[in-house]
């Protein structure tokens, strides 16, 4: 049986992420995941905020993905329920804060490839298998691969998503409920230029947001009730593009040439725990929450970049990486941050479901502040780029890069 301190199990972009800062902090690590081609494509993008870019910089994965990337220079929120009180129009700047962009979204294809290369590129042991059974011991991990063959550990990164296999045999607990929404996917293009601004209107099934891609193109969440985005996804590219230039109301001017189409479940999931019997959760297999305010990925690249400065500090100190007092720092490190986004964003969602008036006064009232009160803007707009405080130390600003520029 093969023996290793640490094993990573999961290719999505959280896992490659955290196999690359283990690497980077100094860690002998092994890479479980699959052959590329047994993957489905991933059509979706990701907005990265500006920790994610600095952590992708370090790890030398900015250099290659950078190319398919748009810069984030603002985001623009409108209130489109149709209630008694419309709050008003807000445009956050960058330039408010003395940066370029707040960050960059980029297809997940394109990332996953750069992730994939700068991997190759490391001395990573790569196990191209997946994981069929865990048994976690006082001293190690004994992991099964679905091939038949197995391996020991002492420390198992579990970035095996949502319905993570190895975070229910490990016996960390989670909680999990739906909402009554599905979330289309799709990216188009469209006239009128984007000028590097993200637009999220709020609605009362759900948030619709378009965000920046390359030329005159925007990627798409469409929150809906399931049924009627089961229905516009399955609409004709030229009857979907006229429902959708209805909705944006002309902001994005003639819309066209939408590509493939993908309906999604919203849910929220919480483990109760970030790391148990020598495994530790990253990702999505600790964290899921509705694709609102571009959570869900920089969230799973802070566990990344935390978890391996934990692990590389206690085994420099000649600890032990699996054990529980290296898994109660890390979970004491990301509890916190993926706890209070989660409730945020569930609170937002809530109050555009909600048919009662106070909850949309409410959050009618706040944006009124956010559009007059430039402290409390300020605070918001660093608070969603990233907690305030310590920064993991692969998420701070590379050597020689240049300030207030962030792509």
């Amino acid at each position: 049986m093969q023996m290793f301190d640490v094993a990573v199990a999961g290719a999505g972009p959280a896992g490659l992420a955290a196999a690359l800062s283990l690497v980077a902090s100094g860690v002998r690590v092994a890479l479980i995941a699959p052959n590329e081609a047994d993957r489905a494509p991933d059509r979706r993008t990701t907005a990265l905020l500006g920790d994610s870019v600095n952590l992708l910089k370090t790890l030398g994965v900015w250099q290659r993905a950078s190319g398919h990337a748009t810069p984030l220079e603002g985001i623009r929120l409108v209130d489109d329920c149709g209630g008694l009180f419309r709050a008003p129009e807000i445009t956050f700047r960058a330039s408010e804060l003395g940066l370029t962009a707040f960050g960059a979204n980029i297809a997940n294809a394109p990332l996953v490839e750069a992730l994939l290369a700068a991997a190759a590129q490391t001395d990573a042991i790569r196990l191209t298998s997946s994981v069929a059974d865990i048994t976690p011991g006082s001293d190690r991990v004994t992991v099964r691969l679905s091939n038949g063959e197995s391996c020991g550990v002492r420390l198992l990164v579990a970035a095996d998503g949502r319905n993570s296999l190895i975070r229910k045999a490990s016996g960390i607990a989670a909680e999990s409920r739906s909402y009554p929404q599905s979330a289309l996917a799709v990216s188009f293009a469209h006239a009128k230029p984007h000028q590097g601004v993200s637009t999220e209107l709020h609605r009362r099934n759900g948030p619709l947001t378009c965000v920046p891609l390359q030329g005159l193109a925007s990627s798409l969440v469409w929150v809906e009730a399931p049924e009627e985005a089961q229905r516009l996804a399955a609409l004709g590219d030229d009857a979907f593009c006229a429902v959708l230039e209805e909705a944006l109301q002309g902001l994005l001017g003639r819309i066209h040439s939408p590509g493939p189409r993908g309906v999604f479940p919203l849910s929220v999931l919480t483990a109760e725990h970030m790391g148990h019997n020598r495994v530790a959760l990253v990702g999505e297999a600790a964290h899921v929450m509705p694709p609102i305010g571009a959570q869900g990925l920089n969230l799973g690249l802070r566990d990344a970049a935390a978890l391996a400065e934990i692990v590389a500090d206690e085994i420099v100190q000649g600890g032990d990486p699996g054990s529980a007092r290296t898994l109660q720092a890390y979970h004491r490190a990301r509890f916190f941050d993926v706890v209070t986004r989660q409730v945020s964003i569930d609170l937002l969602n809530r109050s555009l479901l909600s048919g009662f008036l106070p909850p949309h006064a409410l959050r009618g009232a706040g944006l009124h502040l956010l559009a007059n009160v430039k402290p409390l803007r300020d605070l918001v707009m660093r608070s969603g780029m990233g907690p305030q405080g310590k920064v993991p130390r692969l998420m701070q600003m590379p050597p020689g890069t240049p300030t207030p520029a962030l792509l």
